[in-house]
């Protein structure tokens, strides 16, 4: 074969690769309002520089016609590329080959592809759109799925995995997403559950539909699963890279340090550059554009009566860096709210009660959301910042069947575990065991600021003058005056910050109005902190 027939021999084994399944099952999938696995690469990744691996690899099976209907690159695209300058690893899953099913040499891409980010300490983003195990390759798709966990599973912690659903997930699929540290999902064409409708019919005769058993609603509002929900595959992808601009590329070092100009510059490198943090404009640092002090608006926001609720995401607005806030898990437990944001560029991890939900109140799903993102966040040495408005642990037999004392355990084990900076601020309530969980100095908790409104107490007023002057209300002569009388007295003597702070269990109370000045200085003084775990295997978190 000479030069010519050899060039053009590799031409036609490069255009068959990239056609996938052809051009009609192409058709059938912009039809079905998908994109191909190459164009979602091609909006993950900047422009021109992503590179494929392993592109002629094909299945060795003959059986079941599969000879047939063999495609180089076997359903999977894989390869590396930079998103805003920073290497990142990818696997695509290609639905018009095979309808995306996992075979064996399909598996040993995105192993290859494991290892690879492993070794250059990357992130790694997996688009998932699959049928699921290629049952004609048997019990060599199930090895597969092992590697691909295993390999999940010794990177957690060490290198940043997200998981993208753009199409069906079933089965020992859906494992591998709910290995990684984040999953994305779109409305309407993300699907994910263990077992189909059709088995659930059979098995447990329950009649349910894709949708309501597996759809990116029911799993970013009931199940948890995912945490990030987009309407469309491009505005997901673009969240994608958002995140990553949050991110360090591995567990050893810092996040990239974004200023508002450089922020600026990075939203020029994709065509379109999605804003998703809008609902928070309202009330964005005042509002005002150009005040000197974002937080001189706060006392307007928080109500000094602590039964008035507050949107917490508009204190968070005025706390970080501008537009900076990015929710994560935004419509499961909304009555707990956590994100990355920015402060004076660097990122930084927070965790709010929402007083507008259950009045910020911790049941046993918004303890498992905080319990992981600490969790995520000391893996990758990002500083935590507590802002504590929390009235209890949720009560109720619904509560305690659900093991909320385990759920709520996972809190004080994540906090606990923590070495990273950890920095709260108690802006009202924090009464009883949910105080301690929310990263109280005894905690671990590196620095504590609270407000002069601030309330620290085992807990409210009412409840605690109903259990300690029991006897002296009923045997007054006017015990409704003298109830009123004892919870004055009660307020006035314990509901403030200034006990604690008498203890040493608050450093410095504060104004609202310094609030951000003082969160940076702490965060700067922790900066460097290093802390040694004992050393040991690992903690039995309770699961």
């Amino acid at each position: 074969m000479n030069w010519e027939q050899a060039n053009r021999n590799l031409d036609e084994r490069r255009q068959k690769a990239l056609l996938g399944g052809g051009q009609s099952k192409i058709d059938k999938q912009h039809a079905g309002g998908k994109l191909t696995a190459r164009e979602r690469l091609e909006l993950l990744f900047d422009q021109g520089s992503f590179v494929e691996t392993d592109a002629f690899i094909e299945s060795r099976i003959d059986d079941f016609d599969l000879d047939k209907r063999r495609v180089p690159g076997d359903g999977v695209v894989t390869g590396y590329g930079y998103v805003d300058g920073r290497l990142v690893f990818a696997a695509s899953e290609d639905f018009t080959v095979i309808g995306g099913t996992l075979g064996e040499y399909h598996s040993m891409k995105i192993c290859r592809l494991q290892d690879m980010a492993m070794e250059m300490k990357a992130p790694l983003v997996c688009i998932n759109d699959s049928g699921g195990a290629r049952i004609e390759e048997g019990i060599s798709s199930l090895s597969g799925y092992a590697g691909m966990f295993l390999r999940h599973t010794k990177a957690s912690g060490v290198i940043p995995q997200i998981a993208v659903i753009l199409g069906p997930c079933s089965g020992g699929a859906c494992y591998a997403p709910a290995i990684c540290d984040f999953i994305f999902m779109v409305r309407e064409t993300s699907k994910m559950f263990i077992t189909g409708p059709n088995v659930v019919k059979t098995v447990i005769n329950e009649e349910t539909t894709v949708e309501e058993l597996g759809g990116a609603q029911v799993h970013a509002r009931k199940s948890g699963v995912s945490h990030f929900t987009y309407d469309t595959e491009g505005e997901c992808l673009m969240g994608v890279r958002k995140l990553l601009n949050y991110l360090p590329s591995n567990f050893e070092e810092k996040a990239p340090v974004i200023r508002p100009e450089e922020k600026r510059a990075l939203a020029k490198n994709v065509n379109k550059v999605l804003e998703h943090v809008g609902h928070l404009g309202r009330r964005i640092h005042s509002g005002k554009k150009g005040t000197e002090n974002p937080c001189a608006g706060l006392e307007e926001i928080v109500p000094d009566n602590s039964r008035r609720s507050y949107d917490v995401k508009e204190v968070i607005a005025c706390v970080a860096d501008r537009n900076s806030f990015f929710e994560v898990q935004q419509e499961f437990a909304p009555n707990a709210v956590v994100g990355f944001a920015r402060m004076e560029g660097e990122t930084v991890g927070f965790v709010a009660n929402q007083p507008a939900v259950m009045g910020g109140s911790l049941d046993y799903h918004a303890s498992d959301k905080i319990a992981r993102f600490i969790r995520f966040c000391d893996c990758f040495g990002l500083p935590i910042l507590t802002l504590v408005d929390v009235p209890a642990f949720l009560p109720g037999t619904a509560q305690e069947h659900s093991g909320i004392i385990r759920h709520g355990a996972k809190v004080l084990y994540a906090y606990s575990e923590a070495t990273v900076p950890k920095i709260s601020l108690i802006m009202r309530k924090a009464y009883g065991g949910a105080y301690i969980a929310m990263n109280s100095r005894e905690m671990g908790a590196d620095y504590v600021y609270a407000w002069p409104i601030a309330e620290i107490a085992v807990m409210g007023a009412e409840g605690a003058v109903n259990i300690a002057f029991k006897r002296k209300i009923k045997s007054a002569s006017d015990p409704e005056a003298m109830r009123a009388q004892c919870i004055r007295e009660y307020e006035e003597r314990f509901l403030n910050p200034y006990v604690a702070a008498a203890r040493g269990f608050v450093d410095e109370v504060i104004k609202p109005e310094e609030t951000r000045e003082k969160l940076l200085c702490a965060l700067k003084a922790f900066r460097g902190k290093k802390e040694e775990a004992p050393k040991k295997k690992h903690g039995n978190i309770p699961l």
